[in-house]
């Protein structure tokens, strides 16, 4: 048979049909094995990430610590609370009309808006959400709180509606407590709490910090809530939940327990915080039955502040502010109408911390320091001025408060009596030492000098936010005030609108002409606490500290000492701002000088039957006056142990609104039983 003649065509078919075969079963076999690989080998790391993906985590918040005073008795704390939550998972999978039919329902039920409601269920940052407080700021796989304080009542009948109110739930949850011992409020003390915001999220995102508190919903917004907020909140639990495919949750895949925040003890003592307070108010209400005779109107006191510190470790022992706000009206979250009525003007912008943000003229609580400076400055205890009844420079005539006339008389009178003149000479001498009107930004002025030594135009560094520096008029700050001010007051000077003062015209001519320029009426302005420097009661409270206690600034703090929730107590130390470059010998004539004040000088009449003799109380009164305003009320004054300082804006004279008030305040400190003042008339 010849090989030639051989034909394989046939053969062709079958073996495409064969590899064809061999193929499709070697990807049968192929794809079985991996099938069993997937479901057997490998079924415990599919379902793992399986369960990953559906599952969130959600923070659950420790208890946070409680606030107490320096004896232990409870500031704030917390107390269990029945609320009214909804979960927003189970929200989604309504239509919306029926949504709105269920929170008709609910807010009818809560005595709730359906508008209000319905805003505390939306996330901050999502469209047609109202602004932080009033949307939910925390993760959305929380039940969103919408109700707090509910009553069992209404807590059953949600529950036994469930048909009605699906997603609902009462829960029972711990919420700040204000247990108020001796009844005080100490708002601005304490602060109060609000949910984070998206920015700060976001911030502790890039930061890595979760852990801290990233998903928390609630953080320290003012006072000590907020500087010590980290040690209050304490560590967070995490719970993870498992969700379906739109976001219902169906379980808890695992949990971690919170560890509570550390207790802060405070240096306040809620006995005299209590008297403190009571006294403000006191002093406020009796000044506004005064009559002012010069604006023909009674005085409209309009708040005011009051600091005691202890002058040996710089801790304020009590501070309020008037007016001031319910501290509870955070707690579960604040209306929009609430908010509103704290940063109301109307109101007096009770949010406002007087003691850390009010900038006001010292008046003449500011002539220690003014005696200081000039003390270093060639004058001395031997220094004879003419307390006379006015001081003229150039054209205009500055006067002594009433027209007072004592003569001759040395600083130590000067300061009892707060005789203007005195110091008016002083300062003018030295303007013109410093080169008079020269315009020199860097001339040498020992009372600006004086002044930054005592710590003012600076913030004190007090363990509380928000503290504004005050403010030093020297010769630069005049030179950046002209260039940030004089196109405004040139046009004021070239076209006065209808009703302008006389006075506003004058001023503005004459600074728009050379505004710049540091005149001698800024000097001795400055001399006696009057003019553009400013500073807060509790700046007037560390001098006034200073002088007490030989020369210390202290940095002001609140806070004690921290009790971890192990009981381990981590003491927080006094910190020393600075050293007066002042001789002691004249601190002491400064403390002899405001001695007298108790006993001869401007505050007599408001001591007379204090056992001065026991306590012997140092005392300056001040009263500034205020362009368009009525008069700022001051008072400073110190003890071998306290400093005491209150200020009420527009309310008068330093001893008439405030010296009652300051006395009462110091029998309180020393346990001393009170005694009425007598009724004299006095600065």
């Amino acid at each position: 048979m010849s090989f030639d003649h051989f034909n394989p065509a046939p053969l062709k078919p079958r073996l495409r049909l064969f590899v064809i075969q061999v193929l499709v079963f070697s990807l049968m076999f192929t794809l079985i094995g991996r099938l069993w690989y997937m479901q057997v080998m490998s079924s415990d790391d599919y379902s793992q990430a399986a369960t990953q993906n559906h599952t969130r985590e959600v923070l659950v918040p420790a208890p946070r610590g409680t606030i107490v005073d320096s004896a232990g008795r409870t500031l704030v704390g917390n107390r269990v609370s029945l609320v009214i939550t909804v979960d927003r998972s189970v929200l989604a999978k309504l239509p919306d009309q029926q949504q709105k039919a269920m929170l008709a329902r609910l807010a009818k039920v809560l005595g709730q808006k359906p508008a209000d409601l319905t805003a505390r269920t939306m996330l901050c940052g999502e469209p047609g959400a109202s602004k932080p407080p009033a949307c939910w700021n925390g993760t959305p796989y929380q039940p969103i709180p919408v109700a707090k304080d509910v009553s069992e009542q209404v807590a059953i009948e949600v529950m036994e509606r469930r048909e009605d109110f699906p997603g609902v739930a009462a829960e029972s949850t711990a919420l700040r407590a204000y247990p108020a011992p001796y009844g005080v409020n100490a708002a601005h003390l304490l602060g109060y709490l609000s949910p984070i915001t998206t920015g700060e999220l976001d911030e502790l995102d890039k930061a890595g910090q979760d852990s801290i508190g990233h998903r928390s919903d609630l953080v320290g917004r003012a006072g000590v809530e907020r500087t010590y907020d980290a040690m209050l909140r304490g560590t967070p639990g995490v719970k993870n939940v498992i969700v379906d495919a739109v976001g219902y949750t169906t379980g808890v895949q695992k949990q971690t327990a919170p560890v509570p925040g550390s207790t802060l003890m405070t240096s306040i003592d809620a006995r005299i915080q209590a008297s403190v307070e009571k006294e403000l108010r006191g002093a406020i209400t009796t000044a506004r039955k005064q009559y002012d005779k010069i604006t023909k109107r009674n005085y409209v006191a309009d708040s005011g502040a009051a600091v005691v510190m202890d002058t040996k470790t710089g801790q304020i022992v009590a501070m309020a502010s008037y007016p001031s706000y319910d501290p509870g009206v955070w707690v579960g979250g604040i209306s929009q109408r609430e908010l509103d009525a704290l940063y109301s003007p109307q109101a007096g912008t009770p949010l406002l911390s007087r003691a850390l943000q009010a900038q006001l003229a010292p008046g003449s609580t500011f002539k220690p320091i003014t005696t200081a400076a000039a003390m270093g400055a060639g004058y001395g205890p031997r220094t004879r001025l003419d307390c006379s009844p006015n001081f003229v420079v150039g054209n205009r005539k500055f006067k002594n408060y009433e027209s007072a006339s004592y003569g001759m008389i040395g600083f130590d009178q000067a300061l009892a009596l707060s005789c203007d003149t005195f110091f008016y000479r002083i300062a003018y001498d030295l303007w013109l030492k410093e080169g008079g009107n020269s315009g020199d930004l860097n001339a040498q002025d020992p009372l600006v000098e004086m002044a930054q030594k005592f710590g003012l135009g600076r913030p004190t560094g007090v363990d509380l936010p928000g503290e504004v520096s005050g403010r030093i008029a020297d010769r630069k700050w005049k030179k950046e005030y002209y260039d940030a001010q004089k196109d405004y007051y040139c046009k004021l000077a070239d076209n006065p609108p209808a009703g302008t003062s006389s006075f506003l015209k004058q001023f503005s001519r004459e600074f728009c002409a050379d505004g710049y320029r540091y005149r001698a009426g800024d000097a001795v302005n400055f001399a006696i606490g009057q003019g553009d420097t400013t500073l807060t009661p509790l700046q007037l409270a560390t001098v006034y500290s200073a002088l007490s206690n030989g020369g210390i600034l202290w940095e002001p703090h609140v806070g004690k000492k921290v009790i971890g929730p192990n009981g381990k107590a981590k003491p927080i130390p006094s910190k020393v701002s600075a050293r007066l470059p002042v001789p002691s010998s004249t601190l002491k004539y400064i403390d002899k000088a405001l001695k007298e004040t108790a006993r001869t000088g401007t505050a007599a009449w408001k001591f007379n039957g204090f056992p001065l003799d026991q306590v012997p109380l140092r005392v300056k009164t001040g009263t500034a006056e205020v362009y368009g305003k009525q008069t700022t009320s001051w008072m400073a004054s110190y003890s071998d142990r306290y400093a005491v300082v209150m200020m009420i804006s527009q309310a008068g004279t330093g001893s008439g609104a405030s010296g009652t008030a300051v006395r009462h305040i110091y029998e309180s400190l020393y346990n001393i039983k009170p005694a009425p003042p007598a009724k004299q008339a006095g600065q």
